[in-house]
């Protein structure tokens, strides 16, 4: 089994393979998921992929964004050159992108953004042209072990670092809210806010602890895991060190001396507090009492007269010490003795919070990496073609309303303007029963790792690339926005697929003069934001430090979803995206009052304005248009 170690900059992939791993991944200057990474230039990626080689070591490159239909040729031509340095694979999230890719001879790795958590998932896979699939973070270890039980590809698993609140390659908080779109790599990291909420009391209650799966190892080599993947590429170069080393000792040579003060080092130089993740089943992840990196935890001290005693604290000569209050930093110091431990400045008596900041081993180690040799190469890109022909779209009658609706309530109330209803809850055969005048399709659940059995006559809406292989060929089968259609070389072939709701005026607009297939464009509706399998956070709402206010609710299947503040309203613009040739608008009238949905329904049904005011009085008194005025 491979430990892969993050490189987010020359100095982190020197680090990083020094500390012993097997396979290194790393980003160039674009189309990465990290990009307040250093990342590389042309000519240092080249470099990296020499200097890796020369030392045993693999390199996967990310090119894990969603891709424009203005930004396809330059990605296609940054693969080619990925492949001409002599990479390894490349990382994929961008399904458009994986088709234009099919041609360039480079393994090809699912980013764990694409949402494979199934069997299903793997066998597209297997059928897609990708050799290996980095499992989404919120599989347990029985799920994985079930899932990947004789898997036509190579399997990957997140073992250590950052997780994700949202489902990856769901979340569109940052993007929403922020403008900064995790799904093009710049999320603003909006889980690790404060919120403030009458359920869930106060604090960072999105923020997750981070993962530290070492003791998982053996057994996911046992299942036949391909690869343990460690998150880091925004940190230091010492950390990708310290994890590499930590990891392959533990998978190597787990009697050696050095693993357990490796560890120790590890967990100072980056600490937000840590979890097995969803290894162990679905329990609480969030560590709500800060989101930042405070190192080790020691524990509690009683401090008096400025002193406090260190015995039975591995504290050393020189460690950096912070001392904290709850969510305030008191203060910190370096220590100058060992047994009692005096404060250089005036603290109060009383109880804290003792952290190690800073070990001066870490020195040590980071001496040991030496200077960080010029990477430097002289391969050029060549520009490569993508052939997206303008077609003719021609729209048969009139636009198709297709409501979201959460109940048989729900529906009743939204028939009347209905031609299509997407049914989002478990008594779905009941309700397709009662469904007389539009067409009925099952809102599939999030995630699934066991895909359900649906009768053939029911249509299904899916979000990831294993309920699509679940179903296509059996039912008639709908994508939703969270399968991030964002350029016209989508390769799927549903009945109908809603645009990425990051989607601008001009993008929506070229989409349609090059896409053949059925669109839908979500027109009203409040945005879901995160989709979490977190068992704890309540159905309510959230406050953020802005007093913008987000609906919380906890669906049939115990997942925890997050939604805007206000409703996507974009009924002014509808007469031009029919000129686009939209075929279908999506109202998501899911939770809310019959009132609503009634008045909501006229107002599309019947292209008139007469309740709009009245509809956003209903809704908070605000509207907002999402991307469509505003890019990412």
């Amino acid at each position: 089994m491979e430990i892969l170690a993050p490189a987010g900059s020359p100095e982190a992939l020197v680090a990083a393979i020094k500390g012993g791993c097997d396979a290194v991944y790393l980003a160039g200057k674009n189309f990465g998921a990290r990009a307040s990474a250093k990342n590389f230039s042309d000519a240092e990626l080249e470099g990296a992929v020499k200097y890796a080689h020369e030392h045993g070591v693999k390199v996967n490159v990310t090119v894990n964004t969603i891709i424009k239909n203005s930004e396809l040729e330059e990605a296609v031509s940054f693969v080619q050159f990925v492949k001409d340095i002599g990479a390894d694979a490349v990382i994929i999230q961008d399904l458009g992108l994986l088709k234009a890719i099919e041609n360039i001879p480079i393994p090809k790795h699912a980013s764990t953004q694409m949402g494979i958590h199934s069997r299903e998932g793997l066998e597209w896979c297997a059928k897609n042209g990708i050799s290996r699939a980095i499992l989404a973070r919120e599989l347990t270890l029985e799920e994985i072990e079930e899932i990947v039980k004789d898997s036509p590809i190579e399997t990957e698993v997140f073992v250590q670092g950052a997780m994700c609140y949202s489902m990856s390659g769901g979340c569109l908080f940052s993007s929403i809210v922020g403008g900064r779109s995790g799904n093009r790599g710049e999320c603003a990291q909006p889980c690790r806010k404060k919120y403030t909420s009458e359920e869930n009391g106060n604090g960072y209650v999105l923020s997750n602890s981070d993962m530290f799966c070492i003791d998982y190892l053996k057994k996911l080599e046992e299942m036949g895991i391909t690869s343990v993947k460690i998150e880091g590429r925004m940190r230091s170069p010492a950390y990708a060190h310290l994890a590499s080393k930590s990891y392959s000792l533990q998978l190597n040579d787990p009697e050696s001396d050095e693993l357990e003060s490796t560890v120790a080092l590890l967990k100072t130089v980056f600490n937000r507090g840590y979890s097995t993740g969803y290894m162990d089943g679905v329990k609480e992840l969030v560590q709500a009492k800060y989101p930042d990196n405070r190192g080790q935890y020691l524990g509690k001290i009683e401090i008096k007269n400025r002193k406090f005693s260190t015995e039975g604290m591995d504290i050393g000569i020189k460690d950096g010490l912070s001392f904290f209050k709850g969510d305030e930093k008191i203060g910190g110091f370096q220590t100058q003795t060992v047994g009692t431990a005096v404060i250089p400045f005036k603290i109060q008596d009383g109880e804290y919070d003792l952290y190690r900041t800073y070990d001066p081993r870490i020195d040590v180690v980071k001496n040991g990496f030496g200077p960080t040799p010029k990477l430097t190469g002289n391969m050029k890109r060549c520009e490569k073609r993508v052939n997206l022909p303008k077609v003719e779209r021609v729209n048969s009658g009139k636009i198709k309303l297709s409501f979201y609706v959460s109940s048989i309530k729900n529906m009743k109330a939204a028939l009347p303007y209905a031609d299509r209803i997407y049914y989002d809850a478990p008594d779905f055969l009941e309700a397709s029963k009662e469904c007389d005048s539009a067409e009925f399709v099952y809102y599939l659940p999030r995630f699934t790792p066991v895909e359900p059995d649906v009768p053939e006559e029911i249509g299904v809406m899916v979000h990831n690339p294993g309920q699509y292989e679940k179903y296509i060929g059996k039912n008639r089968v709908y994508c939703s926005c969270f399968m991030n259609m964002f350029n016209s070389a989508f390769p799927l072939n549903p009945y109908q697929t809603t645009l990425s709701v990051e989607m601008t005026r001009p993008e929506i607009r070229d989409m349609c003069s090059r896409f053949e297939g059925r669109l839908e464009q979500l027109v009203f509706g409040r945005i879901e934001l995160m989709v979490s399998r977190d068992p704890n956070l309540k159905s309510g709402t959230i406050q953020d430090e802005k007093n913008y206010k987000f609906p919380v609710y906890r669906d049939h299947n115990g997942l925890v979803h997050i939604l805007n503040s206000s409703d996507t309203m974009l009924f002014d613009v509808k007469k031009e995206l029919e000129r686009y040739g939209i075929n279908s608008f999506g109202i998501d009238v899911r939770r809310r009052p019959a009132v609503l949905i009634d008045l909501v329904g006229k107002a599309f049904r019947n292209n008139t304005d007469a309740d709009l005011q009245k509809i956003k009085q209903m809704c908070g008194g605000t509207f907002n248009t999402g991307h469509y005025l505003r890019g990412v």
